[in-house]
């Protein structure tokens, strides 16, 4: 009987329609009419086609797209509006949403009231935010391909996937190309994102005031910036990989008492990693290679453990501009510095002399750009011999006293050629 009804309201509401706005649609099928005859918990399948979108479902429901089934929400608000729990959205075009910032217009905009929602195989274009998850708990978003808006100026776009206030919600095997930022949280607490794929945004992932949440395995390639973890605390940040990201590959700023293990920052542009007021954090067994800076760390970020991580063909290893003495080791063993020219007599596997990776001209050029002019000048030649000479004059700074003459196996090379294309 249920089948039966089903059919008449498909043929009922098959019915052409106009519809008129930017980017309007010639012709569309009624979803609003589809999702209103449907029972709670029933199932809506969508034949290929064009549906017209700003749609709210505000009943348990699975809507399921078939082969070319495409929600289009013509220029105008949101194409999807979830707001009951319990709404799986799966198989689905989903494009032209409206372009209010200021109304969070979206491709699918998850409220509060759908907790448990499931957002899985889609595909999102041309969406000011691709989706927003605006409170609900215990959302998945699982395997779309979001590409965002490129049409607009980066502070006019909106996020590819935008959290707010949504505990426990997991982001997991997305693709993401587009758009500001590619995973945007703030507010929330108790999250995962796991192996996304985030390319040609201006943040790969941005945290703002989350915490107690996973960051692993995802990979951030060709933007601005990879990982950006800010005023957030208590994370494990795990066998990420960034890949070209032009200004920083992972930036702390006061994110405290989190892990940091096993993530890779490779062919990096200006700074591999930059530590800003982050305190109480454990950076163990990461691969900073091939950016102009492979640290940087400043503003009373002193009491971090930085240890068995390798350091590989950064212009300069470590930039710290302080007078505190600082030893990068634990229990005999240190980090890799491909720059140490080093021995090992007793073949330990640990360089015979400590490693300093700044000295006291690395401080004055810091401090006066304009000194490099004298790096090539019997005066400078002068200092850096002093130094050897006479350790005590010596600056504050970093010292690892355990160096290892190898990188540790936990901070090998990713593999990256085995890394798909979004």
């Amino acid at each position: 009987m249920r089948a039966r009804a089903f059919i008449t309201a498909f043929a009922l509401v098959s019915v052409i329609i106009s519809i008129t706005g930017a980017g309007a649609l010639a012709q569309a099928r009624d979803l609003a009419s589809l999702v209103g005859a449907a029972e709670p918990g029933g199932v809506v399948r969508l034949p290929e086609g064009t549906y017209a979108g700003n749609v709210t479902i505000d009943k348990p429901l699975t809507l399921i797209g078939e082969t070319g089934a495409v929600v289009d929400g013509g220029g105008q608000g949101h194409v999807l509006t979830l707001a009951a729990p319990d709404i799986t959205v799966k198989g689905l075009t989903i494009r032209n949403s409206g372009e209010s910032l200021n109304e969070e217009h979206s491709g699918i905009y998850v409220t509060e009231a759908a907790d448990r929602a499931l957002i899985e195989g889609n595909r999102l274009e041309h969406n000011l935010i691709g989706i927003y998850l605006k409170g609900p708990d215990d959302a998945v978003v699982k395997g779309n391909h979001i590409a965002g808006r490129t049409d607009l100026r980066v502070n006019e776009r909106g996020n590819s996937i935008h959290l707010w206030n949504t505990p426990g919600s997991r982001i997991v095997g997305n693709t993401i190309t587009g758009g500001r930022d590619g995973i945007f949280t703030t507010t929330s607490k108790d999250n995962v994102f796991a192996g996304n794929i985030m390319e040609g945004v201006r943040f790969a992932v941005h945290y703002m005031y989350t915490n107690r949440s996973i960051l692993r395995g995802n990979v951030s390639r060709n933007n601005d910036a990879g990982y950006v973890i800010m005023f957030s605390h208590h994370l494990t940040v795990e066998d990420n990989v960034s890949q070209g990201d032009r200004d920083h590959g992972l930036l702390f700023n006061y994110a405290n008492s989190s892990t940091m293990r096993g993530n890779a920052v490779v062919d990096g542009g200006e700074k591999c990693v930059f530590i800003y007021n982050a305190n109480k954090n454990d950076f163990r067994g990461n691969r900073f290679e091939g950016c102009g800076i492979g640290i940087h760390f400043t503003a009373g970020s002193e009491r971090n453990t930085i240890v068995r991580n390798a350091f590989i063909n950064n212009e300069s290893q470590v930039k710290y501009v302080g007078t505190t003495h600082l030893e990068w080791a634990e229990d005999g063993v240190g980090n890799y510095w491909s720059d140490n020219a080093a021995f090992d007599l007793n073949a330990d596997g640990i360089a015979d002399r400590p490693y300093r990776p700044n000295g006291l001209v690395d401080q004055i050029v810091w401090r006066a750009p304009e000194a490099k002019l004298l790096l090539t000048s019997p005066a400078v030649q002068i200092v850096r011999w002093a130094q050897s000479a006479f350790p005590a004059i010596l600056p504050g700074g970093v010292v690892d006293p355990y160096p290892l003459m190898q990188p540790p196996a936990e901070a090998a090379a990713p593999q990256l050629a085995e890394v798909p294309k979004p």
